[in-house]
């Protein structure tokens, strides 16, 4: 893994050689000027230099329509279950942070961006662990392991092996978006493709899935500007 500049110093991109990949493969990775290029492991340097020329503009245009990073600390406010809440840090013991009306409140000072990170963690952990299960019973299947981790590239996978995997992140969007997420991966424990007898099946859990998705795709982006740092 290598680290590729265009001719503005502000647009990084991520160089991986994958054998796995079969082309070239760029996507944005996160908020800020952060891309990832994904390519088979013998391409020449060259050719990779000459793909990125090809999709400068493109690139630069989508960095441009990222949100800017968002430091997580005291006194800002962060998206919870999607309404905006202030943090307040106050002193005396360290505490785990707790909501208390309407304001996520953490006892004593220092890592406060690690600390909401752990909790928002167990709060997406406890939302939707029952909510995929739940589908999961509906269709008659079941999950072999579910696990939460940050990712940027999507909000839910589903191994063949029926292990499904969200986004933390989820914690800060509405209830009824985390709730979609849970339903479109275990969706894919009847169909792993998204095939239109896949979308049926997901109609059959949710028949208003579709604003879920476009909440997701309009305002999902938002949620990867927030740093925990």
């Amino acid at each position: 893994m290598s680290w590729i500049t265009l001719d503005d110093p502000r647009c990084e991109i991520r160089l991986v050689r994958s054998p796995r990949a079969r082309r070239f493969t760029l996507r944005l990775e996160s908020a800020g000027a952060r891309a990832v290029l994904t390519v088979p492991p013998s391409v020449p340097e060259a050719e990779t230099r000459l793909f990125l020329t090809r999709h400068a503009e493109w690139l630069r245009a989508a960095l441009a329509r990222q949100p800017d990073p968002v430091m997580v600390g005291p006194g800002m406010f962060l998206p919870i279950d999607g309404e905006p809440v202030r943090v307040e840090v106050r002193s005396g013991p360290r505490r785990a942070p707790a909501l208390q009306d309407g304001v996520l409140v953490l006892g004593g000072t220092g890592a406060e961006g690690p600390r909401i990170a752990a909790w928002l963690k167990l709060r997406a952990r406890d939302a939707l662990l029952p909510a995929a299960r739940g589908y999961a019973r509906r269709l008659g299947r079941e999950i072999a392991a579910i696990s939460l981790r940050d990712t940027r590239s999507r909000w839910g996978s589903c191994s063949s092996a029926g292990r499904l995997s969200f986004s933390w992140r989820l914690a800060m969007a509405p209830p009824e978006v985390l709730d979609y997420v849970a339903a479109h991966e275990a969706a894919h424990l009847v169909e792993m493709n998204h095939s239109e007898r896949y979308w049926a099946v997901l109609e059959k859990l949710m028949p208003d899935y579709a604003s879920q998705r476009d909440w997701l795709r309009r305002e999902g982006r938002k949620l990867h500007a927030y740093r925990f740092d």
